[in-house]
């Protein structure tokens, strides 16, 4: 099932999209989809409703992040073997964790803003994973049954920040808008395999990311299995695994985000997300 949520910031509605792909009011099933609400039960009350006898959402209305806020934002770093390759890194041994601001979830199409005085804003295509049950201590082959499941996300960065001014690469991740998350919230059912998802991102129509999850250097069962030996996840959670190359920061010359430029992204299965670039 692909959930949704509609309306304007700050009063969105939950939704599932029906088979014919129209998004239906689900808010007298659901509050909202929030870490209070995301799990089997949300799972098992949705799949026994017949969505088409709920109203419809309004024509055009604006498509917010499939869930109101995570309690975590947890990113995966340099987990693409190319991708590190083009920024000259060397290929970790063990995933690098870093984490994003939960307050920079935004709407798939909301305009993405440039911090004031940024001058090395950047692209990241990934794919996100949406914790359903507690995980603590689990193993890599139980890892995926504790997903709820998985969502388009730009983990947009701000370069400068992230690498120049010292301290924890969340000072780069983290403004308002660098996590836009969405169009939807596909159920674990709906994607028969993480690894073999096709991905990309085009920056004012030029294709400059290219990508399949099956070249990630570590699984999304592996990344849920080895962040529950040092943190528990909770339901609700995000954590985004990682991007194919292409960023801006590994051309050869460098090239970053401009008011004005737009991109448009998109994986197999979970929908795209367009963005203009605004800045502050």
């Amino acid at each position: 099932m692909k959930l949704v949520r509609f309306g304007e910031l700050g009063k969105e509605k939950p939704g599932a999209l029906d088979a014919s792909g129209t998004i239906r009011d689900v808010s007298s099933l659901v509050a909202d989809y929030s870490p209070g609400t995301i799990g089997p039960d949300l799972s098992a009350r949705l799949a026994g409703t017949d969505l088409d006898a709920l109203p419809r959402a309004p024509a055009g209305v604006r498509i917010g992040a499939p869930l109101s806020r995570p309690g975590h934002f947890i990113a995966i770093g340099l987990n693409y073997a190319d991708h590190a390759a083009e920024t000259g890194a060397a290929i970790p041994a063990e995933p690098i964790v870093f984490s994003k601001a939960p307050s920079c979830l935004s709407g798939p199409n909301d305009d993405v803003l440039l911090p004031r005085g940024s001058v090395k804003s950047d692209w990241e295509v990934e794919l996100a994973v949406v914790i359903g049950r507690r995980c603590d201590y689990v193993e890599e082959k139980d890892a995926l049954s504790h997903v709820f499941g998985y969502a388009l996300c730009n983990d947009v960065s701000e370069r400068e920040y992230q690498v120049e001014r010292g301290g924890q690469w969340i000072k780069g991740k983290s403004a308002p808008t660098f996590g836009p998350l969405g169009p939807w919230l596909v159920t674990a059912d709906e994607i028969a395999d993480p690894q073999a998802l096709d991905m990309f991102l085009d920056l004012n129509g030029e294709r400059v990311q290219t990508g399949n999850s099956s070249t990630m250097i570590f699984t999304v069962a592996q990344i849920v299995s080895y962040l529950s030996r040092f943190m528990a996840l909770e339901p609700g959670d995000v954590i985004t695994t990682g991007t194919p190359p292409g960023v801006g920061m590994g051309m050869k010359p460098q090239r970053f985000l401009k008011d004005g430029d737009e991109m448009r992204l998109g994986i197999a299965g979970l929908g795209e997300q367009r963005q203009k670039v605004v800045a502050r």
